[in-house]
């Protein structure tokens, strides 16, 4: 812990607000690490000021959303840092939105930095060059996968670029309600199979809903009979359409009795909780595949983006893009996770170390962005 006591505010700007279980994961591992390095006030930009006060029990949020330019501005004027991301947020139809107070923060001379993040698709030149702009300007720049460094230089970015990793592997599990299992129809008893899917969308518009229904209906039926097993459906975003597509799989399901949704509302350390009663995860969110990875929960993706992918990779992994997935391929992936689950398991178990620093190393610098001010002032 710093000995001095000089508090540094900290703004923080991504999708957070309760949209996502897998954003909330990356601010309270961000917040966390930040308040264990230094003494911090916490300002979130966020989509639900309501939602992050009581989540995360920060010190301001902002409906970022819905106030002005000048509103942003001044906001953006008292901060000694402001953090662009974690997430994936730079991709056509968003960056530009995302990127407007980066730009304040230039005018105003506030540092920059971003987070581990990720980026794409960016097909459209306006998102492109806005990026550019802004994010040669900044401080410090962080990624968190190696695709996501190609594709910012792609667009013109010409600062150094450091590949950290998803601030959400150094999230710690929350205890679980009493009776979780028994409330979600979960028996204990039983082997447990988690399964994540993902709605089309900005960040996302390559998906074929109807494939990947059929896909993972089909590979939860598999589970089913191969395992003996019941499998349960993760939403990593309750309020958007993670519960639709969820129930949609099910109901194509030949074993649909056996299959569940989780229902009820949780925090992203209750389902880091969680993952460690499944004996396999499989699915499509990032997000999911991480907190399974923590719990040591053998994994099988279904990439559906280049930030799944870099995952995956990580873990040094196997697998196809999910439009080239094939039901026979996916269920040959699962067959041979299930036999050998206990190397998967060891692996992860020697790779997530060096993500984990990889991970501290984000936070590591924007602490020396904080404090090298102040050193400058002491020395000079």
């Amino acid at each position: 812990m710093a000995t001095s006591m000089r508090s540094y505010r900290v703004g923080i700007s991504g999708s957070y607000g309760g949209l996502n279980l897998g954003d909330e994961a990356i601010l309270r591992s961000m917040v966390a690490q930040l308040r264990a390095s230094l003494p911090v006030e916490v300002t979130v930009f966020s989509r639900n000021v309501t939602d992050t006060l009581a989540r995360h029990h920060v010190e301001r949020a902002v409906p970022v959303r819905d106030i002005s330019r000048d509103e942003a501005r001044e906001e953006i004027r008292r901060l000694d840092l402001f953090i662009l991301g974690g997430g994936g947020i730079l991709y056509d139809s968003d960056a530009e939105a995302y990127l407007r107070e980066v730009l304040l923060a230039h005018e105003l001379g506030v540092p920059v930095m971003t987070y581990a993040i990720s980026a794409g698709p960016l097909t459209k030149p306006a998102p492109r060059a806005a990026i550019s702009t802004a994010l040669n300007r900044a401080a410090v720049l962080t990624v968190r996968d190696r695709h996501a460094r190609q594709l910012l230089e792609e667009c013109g970015v010409q600062q150094p670029i450091h590949v950290t990793a998803d601030p959400a592997i150094l999230l710690e599990p929350e205890p679980l309600p009493d009776e979780c299992l028994e409330h979600e129809r979960l028996d204990r008893h039983v082997r447990l199979v988690g399964f994540s899917v993902r709605e089309p969308g900005p960040a996302a518009p390559d998906i074929d809903v109807a494939h990947y229904h059929s896909l993972v209906a089909n590979a939860a039926d598999y589970v089913i009979d191969r395992l003996d097993a019941d499998v349960v459906f993760v939403p990593m975003e309750r309020g958007e359409m993670d519960m639709q597509h969820s129930h949609a799989v099910v109901a194509m399901m030949h074993h649909a009795s056996r299959a569940q949704v989780l229902k009820d509302e949780y925090t992203s350390g209750q389902v880091l909780a969680f993952m460690s009663r499944l004996d396999l995860a499989v699915g499509m969110r990032l997000h999911f595949l991480i907190l399974a990875a923590v719990a040591g929960v053998p994994i099988v993706a279904l990439p559906y983006a280049s930030k799944v992918t870099g995952f995956v990779e990580a873990m040094e992994m196997d697998m196809p893009p999910l439009k080239k997935v094939s039901a026979g391929q996916l269920i040959a992936h699962i067959d041979r996770a299930w036999d050998m689950r206990e190397e998967i398991r060891a692996r992860i178990t020697r790779l997530l170390p060096a993500l984990k620093a990889k991970a501290r190393q984000t936070n590591e610098l924007a602490v020396e962005l904080l404090t090298r001010a102040e050193r400058q002032k002491k020395t000079g």
